[in-house]
C-alpha cells in the first residue's frame, strides 16, 4: 500500500504546528476554571483527598510496570485491519505500513466512542453530587490513560514500552496545564523523537513532579465539576465535562503521536541511505 510523499508529510506537520501554536493560548474560562479547587482546597472532604492519594500510587505505578491500566493492543489491531483487508496485521511492527489517513480514521474512532462512553459515566456519577465525585476522578483518569495507549497503538507505539508511558503521561499534563506548561510541555515532548540517550535522561529525570498530573486533574475540573457536586443538576454537568475532557485528550494524542510517525516517515529514506 503507498505511503504519504515526503510533501504530503510535510503538509501535516504544517497542521499539527498551527495546532501547537493554538494551544499555547488559554481562554478565559479555562483561567477562572482552576480557581475554585484552589480556594476550596481544605474544604475538599477526607474522602476526596484520600482518593487522590490513591491516584498518585496508581499513576506511579502505571509508569513503572503499566500496573492496571496496560490496554489491550489485539483490539486495535484489529480496528486497523478492517480498514486495510489487503494487508496483514499481526503487530505494531506491520502498523508501520499502515497510511496515515486509516490511523487518523481509527483514532478518530477511538475519540468517538471514547467521548460518548465519558458522557455516560459524567452522567451517571453526577447523579450522587459531591459523594460520587470521588468514583468519577479515578474513572475519568483511567479512561484518559486508556484513550491515549490505544492512540498509540493506532499510530504503531508501544504502550508496554515504559519510556512510552512516560510520554502518555505527559500528554496527560499538556492537556490539563496553562499557557506556560504546555510551551514547556511540548519542548520536552519534542524531545522523545531524539534517540540520544541523554535526552530521554533528561525526559525521565523531568517526570519526578509526575504528581502533578492528579492535581491539575483535580484543578482542571474547577467550577465545572463544583456545578457536578450539585445532586440531579450534576448529571448534565459531569455528562458535558467528562466528554469534553476525553475529547480534548484524544486530540492531543492523536496530533503528538501523529506527529512522532510523520517525522519517523520522514527520516525513514535518511536512514536507508
Amino acid at each position: 500500500m503507498k505511503l504519504e510523499t515526503k510533501e504530503e508529510l510535510e503538509k501535516e506537520l504544517t497542521i499539527i504546528a498551527k495546532w501547537e501554536k493554538d494551544q499555547k493560548g488559554l481562554w478565559f474560562w479555562e483561567r477562572i476554571g482552576r480557581i475554585p479547587f484552589k480556594l476550596l482546597d481544605k474544604l475538599t472532604p477526607d474522602f476526596i483527598q484520600k482518593k487522590l492519594g490513591v491516584m498518585l500510587d496508581e499513576i506511579g505505578s502505571y509508569i513503572q510496570n503499566g500496573g492496571k491500566y496496560l490496554t489491550k493492543e489485539a483490539h486495535i489491531l484489529s480496528q486497523l485491519q478492517a480498514k486495510v483487508p489487503e494487508l496483514n496485521i499481526n503487530d505494531l511492527e506491520d502498523v508501520s505500513s499502515i497510511p496515515l489517513h486509516i490511523m487518523d480514521s481509527v483514532s478518530q474512532d477511538i475519540k468517538t466512542s471514547g467521548s460518548k462512553l465519558a458522557t455516560v459515566q459524567g452522567a451517571t456519577t453526577g447523579i450522587g453530587g459531591i459523594f460520587t465525585l470521588a468514583i468519577d476522578i479515578p474513572l475519568l483518569l483511567g479512561m484518559s490513560i486508556k484513550t491515549l495507549q490505544d492512540i498509540a497503538i493506532t499510530y504503531g507505539f508501544n504502550p508496554r514500552d515504559r519510556q512510552e508511558r512516560i510520554f502518555i503521561v505527559k500528554c496527560l499534563q499538556f492537556t490539563t496545564s496553562d499557557v506556560v506548561g504546555k510551551k514547556a510541555l511540548l519542548n520536552e515532548l519534542s524531545n522523545m523523537n531524539q534517540t540520544d540517550s541523554q535526552s530521554k535522561r533528561e525526559i525521565a529525570s523531568e517526570l519526578q513532579g509526575w504528581r502533578e498530573v492528579v492535581y491539575t486533574y483535580r484543578d482542571q475540573f474547577g467550577w465545572k465539576k463544583l456545578l457536578q457536586m450539585v445532586p440531579v443538576a450534576g448529571i448534565i454537568f459531569g455528562a458535558i465535562t467528562n466528554r469534553s475532557m476525553i475529547a480534548d485528550i484524544a486530540d492531543t494524542g492523536i496530533m503528538l503521536y501523529k506527529k512522532r510517525r510523520i517525522l519517523e516517515r520522514i527520516q525513514e529514506p535518511i536512514a536507508k541511505n
